[in-house]
């Protein structure tokens, strides 16, 4: 929902997913290499960097196709009676920037990732990591890495080392990253009338976004290796379950403890809006406790809405840009479609589907976590790094990219599906008209792109282009309206 939220989930699921299996001596691996078989035979680099070219390929394909689509001169049929020359022209110019600044940063990080594996980078990182970890204060040596006999212990040993090269991953892609950042939001965003936020609020939220990551990170970095470190033939539950633990206490101190960091938070004032949306609430027996205003517009000019919380404590967050935006029964019927995903338990659905392919990732990963093959395909394996057990799901991340692909799509697949659904719920409600009208009038402040290439959406959209939402929108209130007859 916020882009603090999408970067601090972004490094916990980034990072903290890869600490895996204690340090493997490379005695014992040359032993066990034998059993193997296919699995100690394959290039998997090799394999990586083919699939990486030809899905660079596969989306530039479709960049081209969407690029096609933005450039045509008018939008479509359905939208072309609401939005005049001058409005297509503005939101086409806006997805026209936003295309070729997505190309550009698409082919910078392909080629990042590519030098970084080709070069050896994480190999050479682990071993920097090692180097700062040989640095460690006398003072803050017993605490981190000596055990009850006063020796170095291995496993806290591991552990120090995994966190300290996730930390120096994280401020090497800072560095990278924060040029395409600045670049977006002060020039792209800023160009449309989309930005709202100084250079001073832009590094602030940045500056707090690092310290809550050093914070969080390194605990459960920690947990994971430590889960590993004494895995059992269970691990893959092991794994999945503790890391659904954090899914659940991240959902809870996000609204509640990290959101209130970066925006304010208002109670909804007594009015007919608040009586609006109490009475739809209470007409779908959706337990809203708290009803609250966000002030998104001091960073950006686009509009969103949410809800949050577990079982009967439920809060919905209105941007402020949103009320501004929308008249009150617009904002109503946005609300009805929200409310939708709940009633139509889309939410769990989603949360479940998630879980479930959480745990298959786990499992295939447990038949490849300590072949000793993969390390050395990407460089690891030598002096200096060994086969470190962070290092193996970094690397069981690269070749499952192909599995990674297919569920991309179809998680966009199911979630533009709910889509549909859920405007069929607000029809339903009798918020057809209302919900159409609402996003038209999104449409033309937020400058979303009007055309779409089909297959470009298909691979590419969690929800539906507007065009297609109101056709359908249209269809069921037409249909509801001769049910009525």
């Amino acid at each position: 929902v916020h882009v603090q939220l999408l970067s601090i989930l972004y490094y916990f699921v980034a990072y903290t997913t890869m600490s895996i299996e204690p340090t493997v001596a490379a005695a014992a691996a040359a032993a066990a290499a034998s059993s193997w078989g296919v699995l100690d035979t394959l290039p998997y680099l090799e394999l990586f960097v083919g699939f990486a070219i030809v899905v660079t390929f596969m989306h530039l394909y479709l960049d081209v196709r969407q690029l096609k689509a933005i450039k045509l001169p008018k939008p479509p049929p359905v939208l072309a009676e609401h939005f005049d020359d001058e409005l297509y022209k503005k939101t086409q110019a806006y997805s026209l920037d936003k295309w070729w600044f997505g190309f550009a940063h698409g082919l910078y990080s392909f080629t990042e990732n590519l030098a970084i594996l080709l070069l050896r980078g994480l190999p050479w990182l682990w071993r920097v990591s090692g180097q700062v970890l040989a640095h460690v204060p006398a003072a803050l040596r017993p605490w981190l890495l000596l055990g009850a006999d006063g020796k170095v212990d291995g496993r806290k040993e591991e552990i120090v080392h995994t966190i300290l090269f996730v930390m120096l991953m994280m401020g090497m892609n800072l560095a990278f990253e924060l040029p395409w950042s600045l670049y977006s939001t002060f020039v792209v965003e800023q160009r449309h009338g989309f930005n709202k936020q100084t250079l001073g609020l832009f590094f602030s939220d940045m500056l707090k976004s690092v310290l809550l990551g050093a914070l969080l990170i390194p605990p459960v970095v920690a947990g994971i290796t430590y889960i590993l470190q004494i895995s059992t033939p269970f691990l893959a539950l092991y794994l999945w379950a503790f890391m659904l633990g954090l899914t659940l206490f991240f959902m809870t101190i996000y609204p509640t403890l990290i959101a209130p960091l970066f925006n304010k938070y208002e109670t909804l004032p007594e009015g007919s809006l608040r009586s609006k949306i109490e009475a739809l609430a209470g007409s779908l027996h959706f337990p809203l406790k708290k009803l609250f205003k966000v002030d998104g517009s001091k960073r950006s000019a686009h509009s969103n809405a949410y809800m949050y919380g577990f079982w009967g404590n439920k809060r919905i967050v209105l941007y402020d840009t949103l009320l501004t935006q929308c008249n009150e029964e617009q904002v109503v019927a946005v609300l009805a479609h929200e409310l939708g995903h709940w009633k139509l338990r889309h939410t769990h659905v989603l949360f479940a589907l998630g879980q479930s392919i959480l745990l298959a990732q786990f499992s295939v990963f447990t038949f490849i976590r300590t072949c000793p093959h993969l390390f050395e395909s990407f460089g690891f394996g030598g002096e200096g790094v060994g086969y470190p057990a962070f290092i193996s799901l970094v690397l069981f991340q690269y070749i499952s990219s192909p599995m990674d692909e297919v569920i991309h799509y179809l998680q966009n697949l199911v979630s533009r599906t709910f889509e549909f659904q859920a405007d069929s719920f607000a029809i339903k409600m009798g918020h057809g008209e209302q919900l159409r009208s609402a996003l038209l009038r999104l449409e033309e402040e937020n400058k979303s792109t009007m055309n779409v290439d089909s297959l470009y959406s298909a691979y590419h959209y969690s929800h539906p282009p507007l065009a297609e939402r109101l056709k359908a929108i249209d269809s069921g209130v037409a249909a509801r309206g001769k049910k009525a007859s």
